[in-house]
Formats: structure tokens, sequence, C-alpha cells
């Protein structure tokens, strides 16, 4: 119930809210001016006459103040970079163009004397105060300098070799831009154009000299020891970064270059001489590791830790078979994660523990192919169903691999096994990385399992046999329940609040508490085993196509672990997936069998039909609701597997429509899988038109009208319950059934029967929504009687518009345009009337 005020006492609240909104107002702007004036406060300008008297001075003692440069890059530097850049160019066409119309003394007085302006000029700005112009006249002369030794080699020094000259020109242009940055600290350019230029010529000076690549790799080396030194050892902020960008660049060069060489080695000699470089890579790695700030020392420790497995493994790859190649770099990684221990500073052992990682991880990678291979391998057996078993596992799986390389593959795996869970043990209290270590591990493990038979060309029966032991060893993995959480030691018994009592003492009050940690740790555990479990049940089922007797046994034990693993398993996604791969084998075994008494496939589906009403009986009895839904889903696609093999035969198809529809139909009957009732009915329907398909029976009617039928007592039972539903969800889908496609067919038929009683069907209908205000009746009835008509009107329509003279059907469509226009208002209105009209009705 509403009390509304009075309207000339709401108008006086109205009028009292709006004033206090205007009073706030004005007190937030009040507010805002002053936040303004505190944050940018106003500059005072004195009168022009005032600024005339307190100008100041220029007298004795008295140095005037030099405007400023911006600070920050503005539209100033803009008009300087260009003209610093267009200088530039003037001074390489004046030295490359112009240089011949001057005598050897114009020349080097010019060149000499632009070059001393622009080095010079930057002290007298920098005292001025433009910074950002000496950064530009800077950046001039600096260029200017490399013209000059350019114009000294081309006049003076002409005979000198020219990559020889360039090796001694950059360095002495390094130094002398070093000592001029140093000179003029305020300028940015100098002291990194210097730093880029030293990198020059210890590589030039290798190549003059015609070294090798051995030795081209040693002067990348010392160049990156160089940039470390200005890294560690320079302070400035432009400088540092530079140096330690640059000698990664170099310092990754002479990396992948030795390591290069040390895989190409053809011998122990050939390997130790890229050896020692790559421990000089490691030397100069931990230096910089142990010198460097901690934010920058564990890449370096990583390249050290690469360079010393590249090294050693190199070596070693040498007095091994080649099959032993990549497990010697493995093995020398395991080394070196022994070696760290406890003792190093922190980063230093996070980047050698790293380097030690990423190469048992990469062997792991390169192991991973007959894994695939094993998993893959067997979808060729699809195509060759009981062909026969073949004589080893290699044959059965892919007949192009090579798998001379792979013998050794599931040794690496598991020594990369044993590394996570060496860093589990060592890691106690990582506990982000201890449950990823422990899944990690156990994926390995299952993985050299698997790759196991091929890698070792085992017989067919024992491969099949072992992946039918790993899956039911990674199943009972998964279904393990833990034990209770025991007391961690020193903790107090429970005698506070519930949400204190679980906690131990030890326990930081943002952590979860270990029985929480415990039970993320046991999930993932079971997902990773559950997904291993399920990749090898699905490889070694189809492995077993190749025998029939295998398909029979492997098919058989797989239904029985799935299934009884959907029954004891604990967690709450795992057994829903366990109990749908339970049906998928289900669906194989009973296939299988029905086609070892040599059934055609359509009389196999009605076998197959068994697994999807056996699915439906036990969904409805499940204590465990949660896994009714993923059965019948399977149940679904198993009856669908049927539909599919019935599909070539319609005498049968019809009846496995039939039967899916029985099965549906029953499954509908739960209170919570009412709405399966459609699915049924469409269904029966479908079967119902195959079996007149398969009798030949062409007349649409036939197919149509059981449906319409069906609807429109649905309809009406829908409409009993529910007076205010639409006419159009309650008739219009039965009656569209079968008006539409029998307007289709009268549209087609030269008889006039099918017209006649369609006609008199749709006036039916028409004057049935006219009379109770049915709107989909009126609205169907009388499009399809309007068509209908149109249709038997059509030839005369046609012979008398022929007989009429050609000028009068454009005539007449003019003027009904011009009627129409000029009642336009008024047919507006009454279409406006018709829609209310077929509004209200429902």
């Amino acid at each position: 119930m509403e009390n509304a005020p009075p309207p000339a006492e709401e108008l006086v609240i109205l009028d009292r809210e709006l004033v206090h909104l205007d009073a706030r107002r004005a007190q937030l702007l009040a507010r805002r001016a002053w936040l303004i004036s505190v944050l940018w406060p106003p500059v005072p300008q004195a009168p022009p006459f005032a600024r005339a008297q307190t100008a100041p001075r220029f007298g004795a003692g008295h140095v005037p103040r030099a405007p400023k440069d911006a600070s920050a890059p503005g539209a100033q530097n803009v008009p300087l970079t260009l003209g610093g850049i267009l200088l530039t160019i003037a001074a390489i066409a004046f030295t490359l163009v112009s240089w011949g119309d001057m005598g050897i003394g114009g020349r080097s007085l010019v060149l000499g004397a632009v070059t001393a302006l622009a080095l010079a000029t930057p002290a007298l700005l920098l005292r001025r105060g433009l910074v950002s112009t000496a950064e530009s006249v800077a950046a001039l002369g600096l260029a200017l300098t490399v013209l000059d030794a350019y114009a000294l080699h081309r006049v003076a020094l002409a005979d000198v070799d020219g990559v020889g000259y360039a090796a001694i020109a950059s360095a002495v242009l390094a130094a002398l831009w070093t000592a001029y940055g140093l000179a003029l600290g305020r300028l940015r350019i100098p002291l990194p154009a210097a730093l880029i230029t030293a990198q020059l010529p210890f590589l030039l000076w290798a190549l003059a000299a015609g070294a090798g690549p051995l030795t081209a790799v040693w002067t990348l080396l010392a160049t990156a020891a160089l940039d470390v030194a200005v890294a560690l050892w320079t302070t400035g902020r432009a400088v540092r970064p530079l140096a330690y960008a640059l000698a990664w660049l170099m310092g990754g060069w002479a990396l992948i270059g030795a390591g290069g060489m040390a895989v190409a080695a053809g011998g122990v000699g050939d390997a130790l001489r890229p050896g020692a470089l790559l421990l000089a890579v490691a030397a100069l790695g931990l230096c910089t590791a142990w010198r460097a700030p901690s934010s920058h020392a564990v890449a370096p420790a990583v390249a050290a830790g690469l360079a010393v497995i590249a090294a050693v493994g190199g070596t070693v790859r040498t007095a091994v078979p080649d099959a032993w190649a990549v497990p010697g770099y493995v093995l020398c990684a395991v080394a070196l994660l022994a070696v760290v221990r406890a003792g190093l500073p922190r980063p230093m052992t996070l980047g050698l523990a790293g380097a030690g990682g990423a190469v048992v991880a990469g062997g792991a990678v390169w192991a991973l192919p007959p894994v695939a291979a094993t998993l893959l391998g067997p979808v060729n057996l699809l195509e060759r169903v009981w062909s026969g078993a073949p004589d080893g596992i290699r044959a059965a799986l892919s007949g192009e691999l090579s798998w001379s390389w792979a013998t050794l593959t599931p040794l690496v795996l598991l020594i990369a096994a044993a590394a996570l869970l060496t860093a589990h043990r060592l890691t106690p209290t990582d506990r982000t990385w201890r449950p990823a270590s422990v899944c990690g591990a156990l994926a390995l493990t299952w993985s050299a399992l698997l790759a196991a038979p091929a890698a070792l060309d085992f017989g067919y029966p024992a491969a099949v046999s072992l992946y039918v032991l790993l899956t039911a060893a990674t199943l009972a993995v998964a279904v393990r329940r833990p034990g209770p959480d025991p007391a961690p030691a020193g903790s107090a018994p429970d005698t506070g609040s519930p949400a204190t009592a679980a906690r131990p003492k030890s326990t930081p009050p943002g952590d979860p508490p270990p029985a929480a940690r415990r039970g993320a740790a046991d999930g993932q555990l079971t997902l990773t085993a559950f997904g291993c479990a399920l990749a090898t049940s699905a490889a070694t089922a189809m492995l077993s196509l190749a025998s029939e007797a295998a398909t029979f046994t492997v098919l058989g034990v797989l239904l029985a672990l799935f299934t009884g693993y959907a029954a004891y398993a604990a967690d709450r996604v795992t057994p829903l997936v366990g109990a749908c791969a339970a049906a998928v084998y289900a669906t194989g075994f009973t296939a299988a069998v029905a086609a070892s008494f040599h059934l055609p496939p359509h009389h196999v589906a009605l076998a197959v039909l068994a697994v999807p009403a056996a699915v439906a009986v036990l969904a409805a009895r499940l204590p465990r609701r949660a896994l009714a839904l993923p059965l019948e889903i399977t149940g679904a696609a198993a009856a669908l597997l049927a539909i599919g093999l019935a599909a070539g035969d319609a005498a049968t198809l019809w009846l496995v429509l039939a039967l899916c529809g029985v099965i549906v139909a029953g499954t509908a009957v739960r209170a919570d899988r009412r709405p399966l009732g459609y699915a049924a009915v469409a269904l029966f329907v479908l079967a119902t038109w195959v079996r007149l398909a398969a009798s030949d029976v062409v007349t649409p009617e036939a197919y149509t009208l059981p449906v319409t039928v069906s609807a429109l007592v649905v309809g009406v039972l829908r409409r009993r319950r529910d007076p205010q539903a639409s006419s159009w969800a309650a008739y219009g889908p039965g009656l569209a059934a079968t008006l539409l496609p029998s307007l289709f067919a009268a549209w087609g038929d030269q008889h006039w029967l099918r017209p006649l009683l369609l006609g008199a069907v749709a006036l039916a209908v028409t004057l049935t929504g006219a009379r109770h205000r049915l709107q989909a009746l009126l609205v169907l009835g009388g499009a399809v009687l309007a068509l209908d008509a149109l249709h038997e009107l059509a030839p005369y329509v046609v012979q008398a518009v022929g007989a009429l003279p050609r000028w009068l059907p454009p005539a007449l469509v003019g003027l009904l345009l011009l009627a129409v226009g000029a009642t336009y208002e008024q047919r507006l209105r009454d279409a406006r009337r018709l829609r209310e009209t077929l509004g209200r009705m429902r």
C-alpha cells in the first residue's frame, strides 16, 4: 500500500531537496578550486611598468641566466636531431664526393677544423645549460671522427689492410670517445657509443689475421669479458645496462659457437679445444654471478652451468657410441645438479640448478618421440582390424620410424624422473614446487615404461601385457585414498576454536592448513595418474585390434579396471571420466563379440544397443548421482554408433531408431529426465519415417500426419493445463509439420486432388483460428490458403495477362501504387489495426 503525499506537499519536498543539492554542489566546487590552487599555484605576474622597473640590470659581476632546454624529450629536440642528421649527411657528402676538389692540406685543414669545432662546442653549450643541443652537436662530432679515420686511411695509409686498419681505428675511437665522455660527464651519447665501438677491435683483428673459427670465438669471449668488466666497475645508468646486454650478446655467441664446435668434434683431441673455451665461458659466467648484484646473477650462472655441461658432455660424446650422446649430456647435467650444494650464493645455486634442469628437460623432450609413437602409432591398426598379431611391437606401431637411436630413451626419462624426485626431497619448504615435482616424476616414469617395449623391441604379447599392467598400476596410484593427516611434531592439542584447532602452531596465519595442502597435492597426483592410465588404455585398446584374442582380453580387462575405478575412486572428477571410459570399452567389447560371429554391421548395431540400455538402467540405480549424466552421455554416443552401423540397411535402421526411442522414453520416466521425452518422440517419428521410406512410400502426408496428430494432442493438453499458453507454442509446430510440406508438394503436383484437400484443410484451420481467436491457426491457415489459391489461379492469371495489351499490366501496377500512395495514412492505420488485432490473439 502506497501513501503518496498531496501534490502541494510533494512539490515543497522536491524544492527543499533541490536547495540541498545546490548547496552541496557549491561546497564541492569550492573544495575543488582550493585543491587546484594547492596543486598548481598560480604564478604572480607584475604589471608591465612594474616588470620594467624590477628588471635586472646587467652590471659588473652579474651573469645573466641562460635559457634552459626541456628536460624531457619535446618538440625542440626534433629540429635539433634533424639538424644533426643533416650536418652529418653534409659532412659525408663532403668527404666522399667533394674530396678530390681540394688539396691534401686543404682537406685535412677543413675536416680537422670542423671536427675540432664540433667536439669543442658541446662544452660551451653545457655551461649555458643547453644539454639537448650539446647532445646533437656531440653526435655530429663523433660521426666526424669516423670520417677523419676514413680520410686518414684514404690519404696517408692507403696501402694498409682495410680490416686491420678498421680494428686499430675502432680501438682508438673507442678510447677517444671514452675520454671525451668522461671529460663531459653530462653527455649521454659518447660513453655508450664508445662501448658499442669497443665490440669490434678483437673480432676485426681476428679476421685481419686470418684466424680460424676457434680463435674468432675466443675474441668474442674476450669482448664479453671486457663488457662484464665495464658492467661491474661502472655506475653509469646508461652504460651498465648496455654493457650487460652486450656481454650477453657476445658471451651467448661464444657459448653457441664453442658448443657447436664441441658437438661437431670427431675425436677427444678435437673436443678438448672447444671444451677449454667452454670452461673459460663458464669461469667468466661464475665470476660475473659472484660479483654482480642478485638481480643480474642468475643468468650468468645459468650460462656457466650450460658451458660446463657442454664442455664435459662434448668430450664424453666423442668417447661413447652415438646412442649415448644425449644420455651423456643428461648424465653430465645430473652430475652438475649433484655438485651444487649449499654454501654458494642463492642466485648462483639457482642458476646452476636451472642449467642442469634445462639440459635434463631437453633430454626428456628428445626422448618423447617413442612415447608419441606408442600412443599414436596403433591408430594404423584401425584399417586392418584382426589382421594377425605382428612379430614385434615396432611393426604394430610404425614401420617408418627409425628406432636405432631410441634404445636409451627410457633411461633418459627415468633419469629425469629421478632428478625431479631428488629436487622434491631437497626442497621440503617449497610447497608450490613439491606437488608439481611429484606429478612430473610420475609422468616421466610412466613415459619411460610406455616407451620401453618399443625402444627394446619387445614381442607383441609381452608389450600388450606390459601396457595392461601399466594401466592397472597407474589406476591403483590414482585410486589410493590418503591416510589421516599426522599431527606435526611439537603441535599443541586441540584446545582452541575450530578455526585454529586444525592448524599447527608452526603454520603461518596466511597459509592453508597441512590437510588442505595435502589434499591439493593428492588431487594433482590423482589427475596425473588417471590421465596416464587413460592414455595407456586407449593406446592398448587400439593395439589389441591386431589380434582377435587380444581384443577380447584387453577390452574385458580394461572394462573391469575402469568399472572398479569408477566405483571406488574418492575424488569428484576422475570417477566420471572412468565411468565413461568403462562404457566405451563395454561398447567395444560388445561390438567385438558380435563381429566374432561374422555378423553384418547392421546386425552388430543391434548388439551395440545393449550398452545404452544397460547404461540407462544402471544410471537410474546408481547411489552416486553425479555419475549418471556422464554415463548417459556415453550411452548416447554408443547409440549414435549403433545408428551409424545400421545406416546402410533401412530395414534395420528403423528398428534401431525405435529401440533408441524406447531407451530414451524409459529414461524420461525419471523426474529429473522428463525433457528427454521430446527426444523419444523425435526418435519414434524418425523410425516411422525410415520404415515408410523402406516401404517406398513417397506421399509426404504419410510422414507428417503422425507428427501433426501427436503434436496437436500435446498442444491441447498443454492449453488445458495452461490456458495462457501461446497458440504458436501449442499448435504451431504440429500444424506446420503437415501444412508446409503439403504446400510444397501441391506446388509441384499437376493433379487437382491434393491442392483441393489442402485448401479445404487450410480454410478449416483459418476459420477455427478466427472463431477461437488463435493467432497461429489464423496466420498459418490463411497463408497456406492464399498460396494454394495463388498456385491454382496462376495459370489463368498468366493466360489473362498474356491476352491483355502489353502496356496494360504496367499501367495497372502504376495505378495501384498511386492509390496506395494517395491513401498511405489510411493504409498505415489499417496495417496498425490489423497488427493490434493479431496481437490480441493468443
